[in-house]
């Protein structure tokens, strides 16, 4: 997957003249898509409902490309990505892994194998999503390994224990969630995260002005995510080595600040 251009605007008029102009096939599941958003935007006001909704519609069409994913291959192919990704950077069986917006386990049925039983822990606001989590577990054969699936309303992460995690992992979170919603979660994180744990997050990154486009795809700059988590005691640093692989998304590392 090709980087995007980090200046673009995609919720200006001219972008998406330009782009219907390059794609006049996707115009007619654009506007459907827009339709559908509209009319679920009004019903629900609050974004977690509001995206709750957008989740249940596109996994009844389909699970993989309700997590962003267009086949079966290519939700393979994301999900190896980032288990590779997280071994090279030393997960461990023993470690103790918290999945934010698991999904239907794109990558968490690798890390479910991969982590000692019992030590891997997803949550979602999708109720529906997660069925098809549970879905997964039962496809790859994971029962025995116990992992823990969890529905949630919000990212406070209240019924979680201090200093559990060793490691937390959030892919294509903060990339459909407004800036509230990332403020909530970066003021809890810290309080589940283990001393010498990291929080790994992945995120739309512009370098122009922050965007959103159908309350779906929010583009931040690294700067605003930065010290959003460094106003929350947090260190956090941009992961250079992830923009090398084939993903159209930036990755941040939070972890708790060092005393000096």
């Amino acid at each position: 997957m090709p980087k995007p251009e980090p200046k673009r605007n995609r919720s200006s008029l001219r972008h998406k003249l330009r782009y219907a102009l390059r794609h006049p096939d996707r115009i007619s599941p654009y506007l459907r898509r827009a339709a559908r958003d509209t009319w679920l935007g009004l019903r629900h006001r609050d974004h977690v409902a509001y995206y709750r909704a957008v989740m249940a519609s596109d996994t009844a069409r389909s699970p993989e490309r309700a997590v962003g994913s267009g086949s079966q291959a290519g939700w393979l192919a994301l999900g190896q990505m980032q288990f590779d990704y997280l071994i090279e950077h030393g997960l461990r069986p023993q470690d103790r892994m918290l999945e934010i917006g698991c999904g239907n386990l794109r990558a968490g049925w690798r890390f479910i194998d991969h982590l000692e039983p019992g030590h891997y822990y997803g949550i979602d606001i999708s109720p529906d999503i997660l069925l098809e989590a549970q879905r997964t577990l039962v496809h790859r054969g994971l029962q025995d390994r116990l992992p823990h699936l969890a529905l949630v309303e919000n990212l406070t992460l209240d019924f979680l224990p201090p200093g559990w995690f060793t490691v937390v992992h959030a892919h294509s979170v903060f990339s459909h969630s407004p800036l509230e919603v990332i403020d909530e979660c970066l003021a809890s994180v810290g309080r589940v995260l283990a001393p010498g744990g990291f929080f790994d997050f992945t995120y739309d990154r512009t370098e122009g002005p922050e965007h959103q486009v159908l309350r779906e795809d929010f583009y931040y700059r690294t700067e605003t995510l930065l010290s959003l988590a460094e106003r929350h005691g947090l260190t956090a640093r941009f992961m250079d080595d992830w923009e090398r692989r084939p993903h159209g998304q930036s990755k941040i590392r939070v972890t708790h600040a060092v005393a000096v």
